[in-house]
């Protein structure tokens, strides 16, 4: 097991749709017009977004915001996602979905990356959107005190 975490991306227009909505892959590989392997390195966080259709409508909505693990951590499995990752949130329907998707906005509105947000942030709009509840926006202070943690190691 390397410590890369490779992460498949399918687009079939009007059936399938896996991308990414926010990381730095290390890596893309194009395999051909709909297909392509992404790359990221240990400790690295991304969101992963899945949806599915069929003639009668939406069969999957999902979201995965994952921090890529190294060679003997523990991991989740996700589908195309090898070998997997820590899961930090993990919804799925459309609704709860679209919501996630707005908070990552919200993070992004403040000019942070959301990739470089707290991971515990990510923790809490699953914990609070999965119960149905609002969760509290991200802000800069909150940012500042991570990356103080982080600085310390905490």
């Amino acid at each position: 097991m390397s410590d890369l975490t490779t992460v498949e991306l399918l687009w079939l227009e009007g059936r399938i749709e896996n991308r990414i909505r926010f990381g730095q892959p290390v890596s893309e590989k194009i395999i051909d017009g709909q297909r392509r392997v992404l790359s990221f390195a240990s400790g690295s966080i991304f969101a992963f977004v899945r949806w599915t259709s069929n003639d009668f409508g939406t069969v999957l909505s999902r979201v995965d915001i994952l921090r890529a693990v190294a060679a003997g951590q523990r991991y989740s499995t996700v589908p195309c996602v090898s070998p997997g990752g820590e899961s930090l949130l993990r919804l799925s329907g459309w609704q709860k979905v679209e919501r996630v998707l707005q908070f990552v906005d919200a993070v992004e509105a403040l000019d942070i990356n959301p990739a470089d947000a707290a991971p515990d942030y990510w923790h809490h709009v699953h914990n609070r959107l999965s119960v149905n509840e609002t969760p509290r926006p991200y802000t800069r202070a909150r940012h500042q005190a991570w990356l103080l943690r982080r600085r310390r190691g905490l």
